[in-house]
């Protein structure tokens, strides 16, 4: 940890950049911080390092330790769900959601949702990017895949 005034060390998904500034969300606290210039950032990386106050009105705060950067990716693939995670969704009801860790890195959700309502349930998840992408920069992954097919919905967080 930095021994800086107000300085907040973690992992951040940059929720907004452009060429003068960017917009980093905590992924652990949720707590939003506004930097004063763009350190070289993108729309949806994630972030870990160290920001601080920016003198003299620490309206905004700086970048001042990057650990690491990565770009985060999610998408929806044409594959189905693989077998194990058919097999969780048969040992589930409708509206259930089991989360399993991965062989090495990452999770695999799987949610149970009415056939009908798959569709509507992946664009949820597709929709609902931030959180989403939160959640991987968490686990320390790079992309998250959604495979589905009647009745079931795999998010898998992966390295």
């Amino acid at each position: 940890m930095s021994d800086i005034d107000g300085a907040s060390e973690g992992t951040f998904l940059v929720t907004h950049a452009d060429e003068d500034s960017a917009v980093l969300k905590d992924v652990e606290s949720g707590q939003v911080h506004t930097l004063s210039s763009n350190p070289g950032v993108e729309e949806d990386d994630a972030v870990e390092g160290v920001v601080a106050p920016e003198p003299p009105l620490e309206l905004t705060v700086e970048l001042v330790e990057l650990h690491e950067r990565r770009s985060l990716r999610l998408h929806e693939s044409r594959e189905p769900p693989t077998t194990q995670e058919r097999e969780i969704a048969a040992e589930q009801a409708v509206g259930d959601l089991t989360r399993t860790e991965r062989a090495g890195i990452g999770e695999i959700h799987v949610i149970n949702v009415p056939e009908a309502e798959t569709e509507a349930a992946v664009e949820d998840v597709l929709s609902d990017r931030e959180a989403t992408l939160s959640r991987a920069a968490r686990l320390g992954v790079n992309r998250v895949e959604i495979r589905s097919e009647p009745g079931i919905v795999s998010v898998r967080y992966l390295p």
